[in-house]
């Protein structure tokens, strides 16, 4: 933080510095904070200043750790920063400079700003940290834009017709991290600015990696995308292979009709799975884009699914309900259609069921910002500042799955929270009465004997202590 926040933000030198306001809104939303507010209840818990206090100075000299404390009491700055810091920090990030081309009406997507950049190089590098201690040679990206809902005044209109942010966000699914976020406007489409995302997504990608496969919904569903992709345009990584949603389109709807019933094939459930609905079916169509018709490198395969309607249309009836999803009638039955482009040489069934495992932990990573995080409660109305709480939430959503992935899920006893929501590792773990006691320039936290978590906390310090020790190479 200090070599890429380091001055940015903070204008006097005895202000807080940029780290230690970021370290407190991390620890703010571990903790279940939603707002700026709720760092009162943080500065009046005395334990938790002793802890605090007990981490700033920690590596520190004795003659150095008497001169910070001493310039603290002088300065009269208490361990926590107050709510007007943390705010002129956030809107320190916005540049009104950059959002004066913004407009009710139409989609715009502002230049980063630098301090912006600045915590998102803090990201790439807890990329990197992860990475050495869990490398992954492939990186299966999950791009998806996700609504956050507000009542902010100057927000705008999203497609759904209430105000609110769209962001569009980067999941690593083999790390299980965030790799890259841009903020936006509600009325940003998800399409737009999607390769430029990407392209930075990839720069932002620890060395190891040697492979990327992307999964999109329809958002992905453009030919510059897919060209970018299938014909290997990016210098590090080559041909990236992909599957996208395909929109359901006129033409596209006139070769699913052509396909035989012979050639449908039953989408049977993976080894373990449970099938829930009724059957699906799937077929590859032979279906080639004007749009798809100059590619010179390889080709795209069109998979089709259909599946039954349980409430087929009723007849003689003369107005029917809109679905939110495409349908067709084929052989007198009507049925919901979905439709995946890929540049996979995969048997079909295999890519849609890969293609559909990005409706599982990278959506649920969606929640998890907006309901176990804070996420869902901007700060501001300045587009800027809310960029930069959700930076911050960003790096305690990863700090967060950092800490299952290399701490609980080593500990035994532990390993059942692994993949356990916040709600049930606050309840757990982190909301724990203690007593905060000084012994013998020792800070000691007291817990009951006969707490059950107590002994799994102590093997998570020994773990955590573990940790400090490089990993090999």
């Amino acid at each position: 933080m200090d070599r890429h926040l380091g001055g940015r933000i903070r204008r006097r030198a005895s202000g807080y510095c940029e780290r230690e306001i970021v370290e407190t809104l991390i620890l703010l939303q571990l903790a279940g904070g939603e707002s700026v507010g709720d760092l009162r209840l943080l500065a009046e818990d005395q334990g938790f200043c002793e802890v605090m206090e007990r981490v700033a100075l920690a590596g520190l000299r004795r003659g150095e750790r008497r001169r910070v404390v001493r310039r603290r009491r002088r300065q009269g700055r208490s361990l926590i920063p107050s709510a007007s810091a943390v705010f002129r920090f956030l809107n320190g990030f916005h540049d009104e400079a950059l959002v004066e081309g913004r407009e009710a009406g139409r989609a715009w997507v502002p230049e980063k700003a630098p301090a912006l950049d600045g915590l998102w190089s803090v990201n790439r590098d807890l990329l990197a940290a992860a990475q050495r201690r869990s490398p992954e040679r492939a990186a299966t990206l999950d791009v998806d834009a996700t609504l956050v809902k507000t009542y902010k005044r100057d927000a705008l209109a999203s497609y759904k017709g209430f105000r609110a942010y769209q962001p569009l966000n980067v999941w690593w699914a083999e790390q299980q991290l965030v790799v890259l976020s841009e903020f936006r406007d509600g009325n940003v489409p998800a399409q737009s600015g999607y390769l430029r995302v990407l392209e930075e997504a990839l720069d932002h990608l620890p060395k190891g990696v040697e492979r990327v496969r992307l999964r999109s919904d329809s958002a992905g569903y453009q030919w510059g995308l897919l060209k970018y992709c299938e014909r290997g345009k990016n210098g590090r990584f080559g041909r990236i292979e992909f599957a996208v949603g395909a929109d359901v389109s006129f033409k596209l709807r006139s070769a699913i009709a052509e396909v035989g019933s012979a050639d449908w094939k039953e989408l049977a459930p993976r080894k373990g799975e449970v099938r829930r609905g009724p059957k699906q079916e799937w077929a590859e169509v032979c279906f080639v884009p004007n749009a798809a018709a100059t590619s010179l490198n390889g080709e795209y395969r069109f998979l089709v699914v259909r599946e039954p309607l349980v409430q087929q249309v009723l007849p003689e009836i003369g107005e029917q309900l809109d679905l939110p999803f495409p349908t067709m009638e084929l052989g007198h039955v009507r049925y919901k259609i979905t439709a995946v482009v890929t540049n996979l040489d995969w048997a079909g069934d295999e890519v849609i069921h890969w293609y559909r495992e990005r409706c599982g932990k990278s959506e649920e990573a969606h929640a998890t910002m907006k309901t176990d995080l804070a996420g869902g409660r901007m700060p501001s109305g300045k587009l800027g500042a809310n960029a930069a709480w959700w930076a911050v939430m960003i790096l305690a959503l990863n700090l967060n799955e950092i800490m299952k992935r290399q701490v609980l899920a080593r500990v035994e006893g532990a390993r059942r929270w692994a993949r356990a929501r916040m709600k049930t590792l606050r309840f757990h773990l982190v909301n724990i009465a203690a007593r905060v006691v000084r012994h013998q320039r020792r800070l000691i936290l007291r817990i009951s004997a006969g707490h059950p978590s107590l002994p799994i906390l102590i093997a998570i310090r020994e773990r955590i202590l573990e940790l400090a020790t490089p990993p090999p190479g």
